[in-house]
């Protein structure tokens, strides 16, 4: 796959079962017309199925091709062949791209708490408000509850099997304080991060406590 074919001289081989020769769009032309087809430029050997397949190896491969390629090597070590578990990406639990991050602010002010999550199935996020009791975690309260100053939003991306989801506070109350955990699951697992909202009474309070 990649390799040059279909042209003239050295440049015009066969492409590999599984594989077809693409050739540009854009033909040369010389002074006298168009080059012949024999002398012409060479396409590129390129994988007929040119979308991604999961492996019995567990792993996502970008092409049927590339998964062939990685057999033929592994066998050549004396491993078991690799073949096609099903057409698409290999599914995944849930990992945490980018976790909530702790913040200070004051009485009244507006804040948002994101999260950024992904996995294969698309994961499902949720937040929770951790309450933490004298001998460690005494329950998880369910976002955004009855609260009327509190919103939960949820949106899929940047990037595929991506979800971002943001807890929005406003106005900001001495009773927001505490920890909020962000919870994403699908039929692969699941996964958790957390932060903390601190609520202070000024701004000069923030300074002091970073």
């Amino acid at each position: 796959e990649g390799e040059a074919c279909g042209g003239g001289g050295a440049a015009g081989g066969r492409c590999a079962p599984g594989l077809e020769c693409v050739k540009s769009r854009q033909r040369r032309k010389a002074k006298g017309g168009p080059v012949p087809p024999a002398a012409g430029p060479p396409g590129v050997c390129l994988c007929k199925s040119r979308y991604p397949v999961c492996g019995s190896d567990g792993l996502t491969y970008g092409s049927g091709c590339q998964l062939r390629a990685a057999s033929l090597r592994a066998q050549s070590r004396g491993e078991p062949a690799i073949s096609q578990r099903s057409k698409g990406a290999c599914e995944q639990g849930p990992s945490i791209v980018t976790p909530p991050k702790d913040i200070w602010n004051v009485t009244g002010a507006q804040i948002y708490l994101s999260c950024e999550v992904i996995g294969i199935p698309t994961p499902v996020l949720i937040w929770n408000k951790i309450i933490r009791g004298q001998y460690g975690v005494q329950r998880m309260e369910l976002l955004p509850g009855d609260r009327e100053n509190l919103a939960i939003q949820t949106r899929g991306g940047p990037e595929k099997h991506e979800v971002t989801g943001w807890v929005l506070i406003s106005p900001l109350s001495k009773e927001d304080a505490g920890e909020y955990e962000c919870h994403a699951s699908n039929a692969k697992g699941e996964a958790t991060a957390s932060a903390k909202i601190h609520v202070v009474e000024t701004l000069h309070e923030i300074a002091l406590t970073k």
